[in-house]
């Protein structure tokens, strides 16, 4: 038992004088003489003892009735911590990201979880409440009670470490209070959730709200799988979990337009495949019709008409294979030697090739060293007689230079698989044993900063790439490699070319990092942005002569297809969709989780939390006896003879 005002305990002492009284009779008494009492001995004796215990009693009901006063104004109280000397510190985390639109018991689980929060916490208790998007800091459920009610799914998803580290930030002093932290979520399947570890002095609770339906389906992924010269073919990949559907009708839309509409036999995952014309741009929408979670429901692409790769190679031998990979469906390629060559084409240029060339024009080198400065890609293709003092002019703007020519058989053996040109949708595993293209002759190579993208047996690079420079170290011709009949010369310069400008993909993640590049020029001054509808971005961005790079991540936070403009003018459009991950309805298993108190309850772990800190008061108590004790007081008075 503990007192809210203790120092009033020491009234206690007050009740020596009552004692004292009793015991010392202030009154003397004086014997006076009386004939013939003897009758009278054993009456007295009889109602002495009587008054004495009666004396007694009062005495011992006005002490318990005097106590009992003093501890009702000391106000006891029983309490499972020193409720008056320690703080109380809470923390909340409401996941509100895509998975929480399941339906629970009582409708949506995110809305039903801020109802149960504004019901169970007091309207003026300090609290810390953050969501995926959202930071409330040591505020009170009445301030952001309007808040709560109005708040919004959100594409940003803290895995339960990253919450739990953000959630520690907000408490002040551990040590001296009681600090609760409070996890709201359906806990989606994590890998970042095994293994959390927590601190001593924080009490953590999560609350694992369950839906009542694990069906759902939704729009996977779409892409171009082939290209006619009359129409693009566009595939469009669908996914559900829970049970199978027989038909789910998957509609396409261009801007507001219905353009095309299929069904499709849904077993775990399902292909519609739609036709659009080519050479048409298209703000293209995919829709189907689906109740339980809405937001991968629809996926936004984009097409853009006549959005090609400009390539420019200088020849001094065949470029036949160059044309081929260099399709005028994707590229716009400008042949050409070096005698012929018009310099004004090289400002608006995004790749420049120099196809075994014997000696490279200074006049060349420097147009060549400003194109790269400007964010321009360059391939070098040496021939077997080069001028080296020409070359090395060149190379050294990108720390590299040309030694002897050697002139040995050697095979390109080594992939560097985690390299951008082969890490996505070139390999579908690491190949060890293909037939290995070779060479007769190779150039030795010094060079300091440059990665090597393919090398030859002996570890010695074949490929190298300085930035957006790549050199090869031997020439591709017929009679010195067999590179141009390998496998790897289609996606090695395909690749490098997509890389040189970042055509707008069909569609980004939101969350992601996302490079794209945007052809055109800007005046001094000017900047691009990002609109759609009442939405205005202004992404980060770099100017070079001929392109402008754009980069996003956070923003924008809202799935749509957005117009690159610069100021009125409509340069290009650029889709972007929410991340799937959680479209999958796979829930973490928190039962052996220790340390934690797990419930499915919002209320219940409010109650948990209240009866840990609750102050059950004793006064009305010790007022209720003192009462009782006046009571019985009065009636020895009345009725004790």
């Amino acid at each position: 038992m503990q007192f809210k005002h203790p120092e009033l305990l020491y009234a206690l002492f007050l009740l020596l004088i009552p004692i004292i009284v009793h015991l010392f009779q202030l009154r003397k008494f004086k014997k006076v003489a009386f004939t013939n009492v003897a009758f009278l001995k054993e009456a007295t004796l009889k109602t002495r003892k009587s008054s004495q215990i009666k004396k007694w009693l009062i005495l011992c009901t006005r002490l318990l009735l005097l106590a009992a006063i003093i501890f009702a104004f000391a106000q006891p109280f029983t309490s499972k911590i020193d409720a008056l000397n320690i703080k109380k510190e809470t923390v909340i985390y409401l996941d509100n990201s895509f998975s929480m639109q399941a339906k629970g018991n009582k409708g949506e689980l995110l809305k039903r979880a801020v109802q149960d929060i504004i019901n169970n916490v007091l309207e003026n208790e300090n609290i810390s409440l953050f969501t995926n998007d959202a930071v409330y800091k040591n505020t009170t459920i009445k301030a952001i009670k309007n808040d709560l009610l109005q708040l919004d799914y959100t594409a940003n998803a803290l895995s339960t470490k990253a919450a739990l580290l953000k959630s520690n930030t907000f408490l002040k002093d551990k040590t001296n209070s009681l600090n609760n932290i409070i996890f709201i979520s359906d806990f989606q399947n994590d890998t970042n959730n095994s293994g959390i570890k927590k601190d001593s002095l924080v009490n953590l609770h999560f609350v694992k709200l369950q839906p009542v339906n694990l069906n759902n389906i939704f729009i996977d992924s779409s892409y171009i799988s082939n290209i006619s010269p009359t129409n693009i073919e566009l595939t469009v990949q669908l996914k559900q979990s829970g049970e199978n559907i027989e038909n789910v009708p998957v509609s396409l839309f261009n801007n507001d337009n219905l353009i095309a509409k299929t069904s499709v036999e849904l077993i775990d995952k399902a292909s519609a495949v739609f036709a659009l014309p080519i050479n048409n741009s298209i703000k293209g929408k995919i829709t189907i019709d689906d109740i339980n979670l809405r937001f991968d429901n629809s996926l936004y692409f984009s097409i853009n008409n006549g959005s090609k790769i400009n390539v420019l190679s200088i020849n001094e031998n065949d470029d036949s294979f160059l044309k081929r990979i260099y399709n005028a469906v994707e590229f716009s390629y400008t042949s050409t030697s070096t005698n012929q060559l018009n310099y004004n084409l090289i400002d608006n240029q995004h790749l420049i090739i120099l196809n075994e060339l014997n000696t490279i024009p200074n006049a060349l080198i420097s147009a060549i060293k400003a194109f790269t400065s400007q964010g321009g890609s360059l391939i070098v293709i040496p021939s077997k007689d080069i001028t080296k003092s020409s070359y090395n002019t060149l190379l050294s703007n990108y720390a590299t230079s040309f030694n002897n020519l050697i002139e040995t058989e050697k095979q390109i053996t080594s992939i560097n698989y985690s390299h951008p040109l082969y890490s996505k949708d070139v390999f579908e595993k690491q190949v060890r044993n293909f037939q290995y293209p070779k060479v007769n002759s190779f150039y030795n190579v010094s060079s300091n900063g440059a990665s090597a993208v393919l090398s030859y047996e002996d570890d010695n690079a074949f490929l190298y790439q300085n930035k957006n420079t790549f050199i090869f170290t031997t020439s591709l011709n017929s009679d010195n490699s067999n590179f141009k009949n390998s496998p790897l010369i289609v996606p090695t310069l395909y690749n490098i070319a997509k890389f040189s400008f970042k055509i707008p993909q069909l569609y980004y993640t939101i969350g992601e990092e996302n490079r794209f590049d945007v052809d055109t020029q800007l005046q001094q001054d000017d900047i691009l942005s990002l609109v759609n509808n009442e939405i205005n971005i202004i992404p980060k961005q770099q100017y070079f002569n001929n392109k402008v790079v754009i980069n996003t991540s956070e923003n924008p936070s809202l799935s749509g297809t957005y117009s690159i403009k610069n100021r009125s003018e409509n340069i290009a459009n650029v889709s972007y969709n929410y991340n799937r991950n959680e479209s999958h309805l796979v829930y973490n298993n928190l039962s052996n989780l220790k340390d934690v108190t797990v419930s499915d309850s919002v209320t219940e772990i409010f109650d948990t939390i209240k009866s840990d800190s609750k102050i059950n008061a004793l006064w009305k108590w010790f007022v209720i006896f003192a009462l009782a004790l006046l009571i019985i007081e009065m009636l020895i008075l009345k009725y004790f003879k």
